[in-house]
């Protein structure tokens, strides 16, 4: 390969995750997309062979996000028959605002999963977030609220491509990279917040409504139908448009009847959400409407998997963690890969860190950003994602972060302690990696 190729990066592999389909242009029939299982292809014509080729991915390992929504039902299931106020109206609407944090930082902490490494420093990059959002806020600078965002997010942006150029330039192992950032984060965070003006006790007060309504406001009940047809719209006719141009080109799509279920389980999905939020959930006054947060988590699961599902960089991201020699051989920037995996898990945290303030209504130095970025791990993990890197969705993470809130929200409501709440996360992380391992290994064997 010529110094030319790997500058433009020519030659690039596909992703290697489990699930990526591998498809033989040549050998592509009309009309009959072919679908890959595992190394092996099948064409399909029906949806009932398509379901068929699914069930064999699952008993050759790929079970996908299988594992962690069984695992959600069956937790659903025992606290709902435990405390029948689990699955009321308020509390499933409580459970998504506890749940935003986890989410968010376990997308954060996928980007560097699935490159092999890690980042211990997600928490208290989410914790510097919110600092200089509710700095900025203060009169002693006075910015608008869209200012003390975006200063904020750049602020962790900046943190995660530092630590990724350290990492990579200088060949560091990102654990102890990544713990120097925690460490770092932490001095700052204090420091920050205890110098601050109006600073009381080491918390800031956050006044902005439009920051405080970030996690505490609703849409109206109307708005929120309206861009829910929207929504589904779109997405319809994004499927419909990708799967036509796929079977026009001989490549690999799913059969008409499955992208039909696909859009139908997802309008389904969207009506049973607005139901559930637009019911009064107020005790002594009215309270309805999706919360802020709800979008905005949407916003950013769909951003990142568009990226790492439809970019060459997201290729590349799977490509790097998968077999990163094999990568470096085809031409991919190694080091640009990485940095920019690890800034993405920056910018990702900023977003936690502002949704964590506006929970609160203030943030103060005594954050524990040591344990949110276990729950970050934790999430991303228990969604799915592979700790050996080159495996692992953004969705991922959001259900393992959903799982994360289930348990916690559901021990809460039986009055559990906070020692069987860690005992009881400990012991699902624990079954996602064994069951992680188990699958690599089952696959290495066949």
């Amino acid at each position: 390969m010529t110094d030319q190729q790997q500058r433009s990066g020519a030659g690039a592999p596909a992703e290697p995750a489990p699930r990526a389909a591998t498809i033989d242009r040549g050998r592509a029939r009309a009309g009959r997309p072919e679908v890959a299982v595992g190394a092996a292809e099948l064409v399909v014509d029906s949806f009932g062979e398509y379901v068929q080729a699914w069930l064999r991915r699952v008993r050759s390992g790929d079970s996908g996000a299988l594992p962690v929504v069984a695992g959600l039902v069956v937790i659903v299931v025992i606290f709902q028959v435990q405390q029948s106020e689990f699955l009321s109206v308020g509390n499933i609407v409580n459970l998504i605002i506890q749940g935003a944090v986890f989410m968010l930082l376990g997308m954060a902490e996928m980007f560097a999963l699935l490159l092999g490494e890690i980042d211990l420093s997600v928490g208290y990059q989410a914790g510097l977030a919110a600092a200089i959002c509710g700095i900025m806020l203060t009169p002693q600078f006075g910015w608008p609220w869209w200012g003390s965002m975006l200063a904020a997010l750049a602020a962790t942006t900046l943190f995660g491509a530092l630590q990724g150029t350290i990492i990579t330039r200088l060949g560091l192992p990102s654990f102890v990279v990544t713990l120097a950032g925690l460490l770092g984060g932490e001095g700052l965070l204090i420091q920050a917040i205890s110098s601050a003006q109006y600073s009381t006790g080491g918390t800031i007060r956050i006044t902005n409504n439009i920051v405080n309504d970030v996690v505490n406001g609703n849409i109206d009940p109307i708005a929120g139908w309206i861009l829910l047809a929207v929504l589904v719209a779109v997405y319809a006719v994004v499927t419909l448009r990708r799967d036509t141009r796929r079977r026009s080109s001989g490549l690999a799509a799913p059969p008409l009847a499955l992208t039909a279920l696909r859009i139908a389980v997802v309008a389904a999905a969207g009506v049973v959400l607005l139901v559930i939020c637009n019911a009064n959930r107020g005790n002594l006054v009215v309270l309805r409407g999706v919360p802020f947060v709800v979008p905005i988590l949407l916003a950013v699961l769909v951003g990142w998997t568009f990226l790492l599902s439809r970019t060459r960089f997201g290729r590349y991201v799977y490509a790097v963690g998968g077999n990163p020699e094999a990568a470096r051989r085809a031409g991919v920037r190694l080091a640009r890969v990485r940095t920019a995996g690890f800034a993405l898990a920056g910018l990702t945290a900023g977003i936690a860190g502002i949704v964590y303030e506006s929970r609160l209504g203030s943030i103060s130095n005594n954050i524990d950003g040591g344990t949110y970025v276990l729950y970050a791990v934790a999430a991303a993990v228990i969604g799915g994602t592979s700790l050996f890197g080159g495996r692992g969705k953004p969705l991922h993470a959001v259900l393992g972060g959903i799982v994360i809130a289930a348990i916690y929200n559901g021990l809460g409501l039986l009055g559990v302690g906070a020692a069987v709440q860690y005992m009881v996360t400990a012991l699902v992380l624990l079954a996602a990696v064994t069951m992680d391992r188990l699958t690599r290994r089952g696959a290495a064997t066949r």
